[in-house]
């Protein structure tokens, strides 16, 4: 499947080329990367990068990037992901340093859940939040998901808060 360019008031949500590698690199090596799973080296940020593109491929859904429609700047990544790690299809959300606080997140999730729900036979998807990460959590219950204790989390992750998105009715 080709990936859709989805564009918002303010974003463009595109599908990852190679000149996004290092940007999305160093934010695997960086704190930020801490509720991902991160920091790691630069492997590790390419087997993510290429694994948010193969999905599009073995899945009909992956990652988008976040461009800034005024600026043309990339400011993070949104993506549904799914496979072996993950025990249910997920809503996933990154922004690079300096671009948090601007609404980009929530605007980029909503878009694609919207596309995800349009597109794909879902009945939910669910975010994987870090307990401490008090912003993301924020993002999600701001696209209205619900927290869901009995949902099954991600090994190695079992004290992940999982947030539950559910199509609209």
């Amino acid at each position: 499947m080709i990936a859709p360019t989805l564009t918002t008031q303010r974003l463009v949500l595109r599908m990852p080329v190679l000149a996004d590698f290092p940007a999305f690199a160093e934010f695997w090596a960086s704190p930020r990367a801490q509720y991902m799973g991160g920091p790691c080296d630069r492997a590790a940020a390419w087997f993510w990068f290429s694994s948010d593109i193969a999905m599009w491929h073995l899945f009909g859904h992956g990652a988008l990037m976040i461009d800034v429609r005024l600026t043309g700047e990339t400011v993070g990544q949104v993506g549904i992901n799914a496979g072996p790690l993950y025990p249910e299809t997920e809503l996933g959300w990154l922004l690079y340093a300096g671009h948090e606080g601007h609404g980009y997140a929530t605007e980029a999730a909503t878009a694609l859940r919207d596309w995800a729900f349009a597109a794909l036979p879902l009945a939910s998807l669910v975010s994987y939040i870090y307990p401490d990460n008090i912003a993301s959590a924020k993002v999600a219950e701001r696209l209205g998901a619900v927290a869901d204790p009995d949902a099954p989390r991600q090994q190695g992750d079992e004290t992940d808060l999982v947030y539950r998105h559910r199509r609209a009715a």
